[in-house]
């Protein structure tokens, strides 16, 4: 069953229901009461829901205590679709969409709204929609034109799979938000003062920080240096006879004089101090939850973003300010080693599909191919991946060439399409974006000079190190949205209660009852075992995803 539906503000919509082949039906029905219609169809026929965009309707229906199933978000398909086409950046909201559909003027998305904020004088809740059309006359109309075109496209069902993956992985960000992940604010707090010292008045460093950068004045014979400045720092070593070209960490650490150290710690307890500090505790931080606003496919190649609040980049020191409810377990998993299992599925290499079946990918492949040594193994599946030829990536890749002919064929197949100024696809039709007309006039230039020749090459070079990662990586993304959306129907079958409240790449968190735990361990490794089979087939290829209960996110691994 499908339904279309548009919400009008306050708790009032109206929803039809269509055909599966989105043919309508029945009549429009206008409700007062949005939350209860969608909470009594969803428990008698657990239609798909069919809407503009899942971050405008699906937060309200949460807020009401109603959770949905299945949607198909046309916001999301519009983005892959333009992206098949090769037309990255156009917008994609119902109104663009309705006016490619009739070849009128194609307006500006208006975006998302910031969560718990409301519209501006000149920020209108929602844009009017070319020629005035009906909402949801126009849903309809946007669905159906997205299908006729899908089918139209090579792989077809593995776009639908795509479109239904994508569509999960929004209802799962919703949720996310809404549930929040369990943060407790005190042992954030209580950390702080131990690493940085009492939390300082606003403008003042705080007092670890301020001794730090009191030792770094020193170093350099008390003149006066300021550690939040690198082109300070590198004229203070300039003055000391030592040319560096800029303050990052990595060219410090190679250098000898006694400002490094102090240097070193500032840098990490300063990062520490401006992106997850007390001005961040207070802002993220409420009713002992993190609700940060996930994006979905935000990043190109179909990775999540955030808006605010740096969910993704949570550093390893406050896991444990993520701590399960009493009475509550955390049940973390992550993908080991993702990235190389999928380019193993994707390239079908044999020998290399036998390296993946060990839970430790890399200390398999070192013992099949770098006499043991783990650390060669990795650097070499990195240089594959990611076109590393400094230092021994070079040699590194040439051993993997010899072995695995097929795995790194297939990436450098990607990587010379880039090269040549084509897109890639990923595994179910994630499209890389075009490069740039400047690119292409530079890698087409006619000039015989040799260095109008060096910067085509290297610029021919560099978007083929991208495509050569986006194959990869954009599959990763098809499998982890693919997880999501089996993980989200498992769970509210054998584990009511349980939430999906983390996301990262390759890992997940689940917060539920700890009585709980058993079951949910066992369907977040059911889901990963599922994902893959609706990928990539019947693939040999393992994809462990190993669960386990915690209390807290520090303890995980």
């Amino acid at each position: 069953m499908l339904v279309a539906l548009v919400s009008e503000g306050g708790n009032a919509g109206r929803f039809r229901v269509l055909s599966d082949a989105g043919v309508p039906e029945g009549p429009v029905v206008a409700t007062a009461d949005l939350a209860a219609a969608v909470s009594d169809l969803e428990d008698r026929h657990r239609p798909r829901w069919l809407w503009a965009e899942t971050a405008e309707v699906y937060p309200d229906l949460l807020a009401r205590g109603v959770r949905v199933e299945r949607c198909q978000d046309l916001a999301h398909v519009e983005y892959l679709l333009l992206a098949y086409q090769g037309r990255h950046g156009e917008p994609r909201g119902l109104g663009a969409a309705l006016a490619r559909l009739r070849g009128l003027p194609v307006p500006d998305d208006h975006g998302p709204r910031k969560r718990d904020t409301q519209p501006t004088l000149f920020e209108p809740e929602q844009q009017p929609l070319p020629g005035d059309a009906d909402p949801l006359d126009a849903v309809v109309a946007v669905h159906a034109e997205q299908q006729r075109l899908a089918a139209t496209l090579p792989h077809a069902d593995r776009l639908r799979l795509l479109f239904a993956a994508e569509s999960a992985s929004a209802l799962a960000a919703a949720e996310m938000t809404h549930f929040g992940l369990p943060w407790r604010a005190d042992v954030h707090d209580q950390l702080l003062v131990d690493t940085l010292g009492p939390r300082p008045a606003n403008g003042v460093r705080p007092a670890r920080l301020a001794e730090l950068a009191d030792r770094i004045t020193a170093a350099f014979g008390g003149r006066q240096v300021n550690p939040d400045h690198p082109p300070g720092i590198v004229r203070a070593f300039a003055r000391e006879g030592i040319d560096v070209p800029s303050a990052r960490a990595w060219v410090l650490k190679g250098v000898d004089h006694p400002a490094v150290e102090p240097l070193l710690e500032y840098k990490e307890l300063a990062r520490l101090w401006v992106a997850h500090g007390w001005s961040w505790l207070d802002a993220w931080v409420a009713d002992g939850r993190f609700r940060p606003d996930y994006v979905v496919g935000g990043v190109v190649s179909g990775r999540w973003a955030t808006r605010g609040g740096a969910a993704l980049q949570i550093p390893r020191v406050l896991r444990t300010a993520v701590r399960a409810d009493p009475g509550w377990k955390l049940v973390a998993a992550d993908a080991a080693q993702l990235e190389p299992r999928v380019l193993a599925a994707l390239s079908n290499d044999h020998r290399f599909t036998e390296v993946s079946s060990d839970d430790d990918l890399y200390t398999s492949l070192a013992a099949e191919a770098f006499d043991g040594d783990r650390g060669k193994a990795k650097l070499a599946m990195l240089s594959a991946m990611y076109g590393g030829t400094g230092g021994n990536a070079g040699p590194a890749m040439a051993v993997l060439r010899r072995r695995f002919p097929e795995a790194v064929g297939y990436v450098e197949a990607a990587a010379l399409a880039g090269e040549q100024g084509r897109v890639v696809r990923s595994r179910l039709g994630r499209t890389s974006p075009p490069p740039s007309d400047a690119w292409r006039a530079m890698t087409g230039s006619t000039d015989d000079g040799e260095d109008a020749l060096r910067q085509s090459r290297r610029a021919a070079r560099d978007w083929g190190r991208f495509t050569r990662n986006f194959v990869v990586q954009a599959s990763a993304a098809d499998w982890t949205a693919a997880l999501l959306g089996v993980l989200r129907r498992r769970l509210h079958q054998s584990a009511r209660g349980a939430h999906l409240v983390f996301f990262q790449h390759d890992e997940v968190l689940v917060h539920c009852p700890a009585e709980l735990a058993e079951v949910v361990c066992a369907e977040v490794t059911a889901a990963g075992g599922e994902a893959s089979r609706l990928v990539f087939g019947a693939t040999p290829v393992r994809f462990p995803l190993k669960a386990v209960a915690v209390d807290s996110y520090a303890d995980a691994k």
